[in-house]
């Protein structure tokens, strides 16, 4: 299975996949940091930490230079994802399934985003699926760390696995011969309707119970 991507293709619509994802996940960050309580510093370094976390990990992973170290963009963006959300708070608030409705947003972009840079690193097609998953799911695993939850891919969500689904529509168009920018909209399209189907029907992976007689399992 032979699957490559020309530099063209991921400067268009992974740039901006980036940026948009970016202020997504910051708003998403700093929405659940303000229900927290958390000051304002304390909320733009959650909404930072869930914005950039995952691509972070991932160009460590690829032996890449970290994107938002070579870009201020990204820090940029973060900081007016906190100032819109101090300015629409009210709004915001008014708003039930705004953490939600970002993170769906935030995490089909990056999956699509993580996709697109291995496949451009020139790494085996199934790595693509690791990365689109790193990428979209990573910085929410920090940010539910840093505000002591249980984070959310470890829980019965249907959230990872929705990262994984993505990435392998993008894998299986581009392998029937469509054009990246197509196979890029379509895994964030999937992962974000994914999202919300899951949370509609409430769609879950079942959990892994322990044997009854098991002394470690919590009652």
């Amino acid at each position: 299975m032979s699957i490559s991507i020309s530099e063209h293709s991921i400067t268009e619509f992974v740039r901006w996949a980036d940026y948009l994802g970016t202020f997504a996940f910051a708003i998403s960050g700093t929405r659940l940091a303000a229900a927290h309580r958390f000051d304002w510093f304390g909320a733009f370094v959650i909404g930072l930490v869930t914005a950039v976390g995952g691509g972070t990990i991932r160009d460590v992973m690829l032996d890449l230079p970290v994107f938002w170290m070579i870009e201020p963009s990204y820090i940029l963006i973060a900081t007016l994802a906190l100032f819109v959300t101090i300015v629409l708070r009210h709004w915001l608030v008014r708003i039930n399934n705004t953490v939600f409705i970002f993170d769906a947003i935030g995490l089909g972009l990056f999956t699509a985003v993580g996709v697109a840079k291995s496949l451009h690193a020139g790494l085996p097609w199934w790595i693509a699926p690791v990365m689109g998953t790193v990428t979209g799911s990573f910085g929410g695993i920090l940010r539910d760390i840093l505000i002591n939850e249980v984070p959310l891919i470890f829980r019965n969500d249907f959230y990872a696995m929705a990262c994984v689904i993505g990435s392998f529509v993008y894998l299986g168009i581009l392998y029937l011969g469509w054009s990246a920018p197509v196979a890029q909209a379509a895994t964030a399209l999937t992962v974000m309707i994914l999202r919300i189907l899951a949370a509609h029907f409430h769609w879950s992976i079942p959990a892994l119970k322990p044997h009854l007689d098991d002394p470690t399992s919590k009652k």
